[in-house]
């Protein structure tokens, strides 16, 4: 392939060709069982061939169909294991892998980028990609001061599909709800739009990484590779490598998984107080866990910006949650614009709904499992159960929605990993208001 197919009637047949309506109502079939039917037989063959068909498209249009797959990815461990399964290999290959662009495509991106003698930049540089993105693939080389480098590269075309891809999979998102159930698909998708300039220009990705590595250098816990150079289309950042955090998800030892865990937990709550950002794509292929036990964390094309931290009422919310006052909890909740205008919402209801952002917090060590977040999934998807009918009432206003497809796809991770994890120390190091109202205004100034 020379680049991204471009034209949109070609990538609109790509996405039309998806068996999502098959695989659709295969993976809804336990979402009948829920409200009382009787269900549909589970064909695994099938499963496993709708799994490999449509992450097979989606990695070969790379632009905003890959990208809307790995952002699926993460939230994998909300379907129930005998319907997940035949999806799960296909979602980590893509977090990882997609067709590479021929070696001229290459030279040609980076000549447009840093001018015709960009090889005198380089000592060494791999025409083999060593990864590939979403809308670019990198290549490792040697910087021209003898240090090893990545080099990232957009796909020629890349802007063009991720237009045509976004625009197609928002009309394609009823099809593609069942899959993920307790994930509202269309949102995040129109959230992928919304962000799809800042991430197609490398510079502003460049600049997103330099505060990230600027902010964790020396870090004991986390790496972000320091930034050598950047253009609109490519940017070069040291090499670190280590391994892959899917890697560690599928094999590593519950150690391991224990480490792994606490270590993104505590990069994902601790960047908005030190950083004024939140890397908001948490797919597992953005980690890999070094020889040093650090966790490097790379891809800050997707940033929230939190300049003030974490939005108070967010973090005032969980506490009046954990305290067990509904009433406090529901006039947060109207005040803030999170109730539909005249909803009849109990304030119970309320606290019951919260609950995966608030059992994590409520012991020293919290096991996350994917049974634990299959049951979330299921009691806000289960027509008979009242927080369905609690979550027709409640409303998340666009200036949270990013951070809560983060923290929410975090936990996902988490529980890919299967992992015991003290999160409430970590919670309470870096936002200590959450559990002591006393704290709050010392919290205004982390």
């Amino acid at each position: 392939m020379t680049d991204i197919p471009r034209r949109t009637a070609a990538r609109t047949a790509k996405l039309a060709s998806l068996p999502l309506g098959v695989a659709g109502r295969a993976a809804a079939g336990w979402g009948r069982r829920l409200v009382g039917g009787d269900g549909e037989e589970i064909s695994a063959q099938l499963m496993a061939k709708s799994a490999e068909q449509l992450f097979a498209v989606l990695g070969e249009l790379k632009g905003g169909a890959m990208k809307f797959g790995q952002a699926l990815s993460v939230f994998e461990a909300a379907i129930p294991d005998e319907y997940a399964a035949p999806f799960r290999e296909s979602l980590v290959k893509l977090q990882s892998a997609a067709p590479p662009m021929p070696a001229s495509d290459v030279h040609r991106m980076l000549a447009e980028q840093f001018g015709r003698g960009w090889r005198d930049r380089f000592q060494d540089f791999d025409d083999t990609p060593a990864a590939a993105a979403s809308i670019g693939q990198v290549h490792r080389a040697i910087w021209r001061d003898g240090r090893e480098v990545a080099v990232k590269v957009q796909y020629p075309g890349a802007e063009e599909a991720l237009r045509s891809d976004l625009r197609q999979l928002s009309r394609m998102s009823r099809l593609m709800q069942p899959l993920v159930p307790g994930l509202e698909i269309k949102p995040l998708i129109a959230e992928l739009r919304e962000r799809m300039e800042e991430e197609l220009d490398y510079r502003d990705e460049a600049e997103n990484q330099r505060i990230f590595a600027a902010a964790f250098d020396g870090d004991d816990k986390v790496k972000v590779p320091r930034v050598v150079a950047s253009a609109p289309r490519a940017m070069v950042t040291e090499w670190v490598t280590g391994q892959k955090l899917s890697d560690v998800i599928r094999g590593g030892s519950q150690e391991k998984r224990n480490q792994a865990a606490a270590l993104l937990a505590e990069f994902h709550y601790s960047a908005p107080a030190r950083v004024g950002l939140l890397h908001a794509d948490p797919h597992p292929g953005n980690f890999q866990v070094l020889d040093d036990g650090r966790l490097m964390v790379i891809d800050y094309g997707a940033v929230a910006r939190l300049p003030e931290g974490l939005p108070r009422p967010l973090s005032v919310m969980v506490r009046l949650a954990l305290e067990d006052k509904p009433g406090e909890l529901l006039t947060l909740l109207r005040d803030n614009g999170f109730v539909r205008p005249g909803s009849p919402l109990r304030a119970e209801d309320a606290v019951t709904y919260l609950a995966p952002f608030t059992e994590p917090l409520r012991t020293d060590t919290f096991h996350f499992t994917r049974r634990w977040l299959q049951r979330q999934a299921e009691r806000v998807g289960d027509l008979r159960s009242p927080d369905f009918n609690t979550g027709r009432e409640l409303n998340l206003p666009p200036q949270y929605l990013l951070v809560h497809r983060v923290t929410m796809g975090t936990l996902g991770v988490l529980c890919q990993l299967d992992a015991e994890v003290p999160l409430r120390g970590i919670v309470r190091h870096w936002q200590p208001w959450i559990f002591d109202a006393k704290d709050e205004s010392a919290g205004r100034h982390l």
